[in-house]
């Protein structure tokens, strides 16, 4: 069975550190395991954002909502990801999003200023963690873009097809599954759930794409 330590090991932060380095970074970090149940919120929006997420088991999501109740999701994350880094490396005072766990989930919480200062044990490995670290923050951003190009589609159907083709190119394969239910993507491209599975009834009338849950076949 793989171990926590062995994630550590393959993670993008983790990257050209060995693992007996990688052991002494998490003490370095203040490094915290907690567990979080179905729909729990691991952090909700105006709180402090000074720690960093790494997902150890389950899956999370990193959502927006509106004083209406509309949802926004940002993110699905699955283990050896990281969540919060952007906002606790901005300094932000309150965070803009909040942070619930989608099934029984446990977590890994470090002190971002432990990355970012000057490490007082002189650690011979600390640079590559920061340059890690600017990498997964710049790959985010990079991500955020190709959301924001399937939100500025004007209707419910270029939405869809730009996220279903741009999810095809990365995988290389037209045919795929996505890592969201109906409603988890109507939230993350921001339209109605009845309106999107119209359209995708349509679509699939016209003979441009099958489904079956989220399983998609594009013809």
């Amino acid at each position: 069975m793989e171990t926590y330590q062995d994630l550590f090991a393959k993670m993008p932060l983790f990257q050209g550190i060995s693992r007996k380095d990688c052991e002494s970074i998490l003490n370095c970090m203040d490094g915290r395991k907690k567990y979080f149940q179905k729909q729990e919120v691991i952090w909700s929006e105006g709180e402090p954002a000074r720690k960093v997420g790494i997902v150890l088991s389950g899956c999370v999501q990193v959502v927006s909502e509106d004083v209406f109740g509309n949802r926004n999701i940002l993110e699905k994350l699955m283990p050896g990801e990281l969540f919060g880094a952007a906002y606790a490396c901005a300094g932000v005072g309150g965070s803009p999003v909040s942070v619930v766990a989608v099934t029984d989930s446990q977590v890994f919480q470090v002190d971002i200023q432990r990355v970012l200062e000057v490490c007082p044990a002189s650690c011979p490995f600390h640079q590559q963690l920061i340059r890690n670290l600017v990498t997964i923050l710049a790959g985010k951003n990079v991500m955020l873009g190709e959301k924001l190009r399937h939100l500025s589609k004007r209707t419910t159907r270029e939405k869809l097809l730009s996220y279903l083709s741009e999810t095809a190119k990365q995988k290389n394969a037209r045919h795929f599954v996505i890592p969201f239910n109906r409603q988890e993507l109507a939230d993350y491209l921001c339209v109605e759930r009845s309106a999107m599975s119209a359209e995708l009834s349509k679509l699939r009338r016209d003979g441009v794409l099958d489904y079956r849950k989220s399983e998609f076949w594009l013809i």
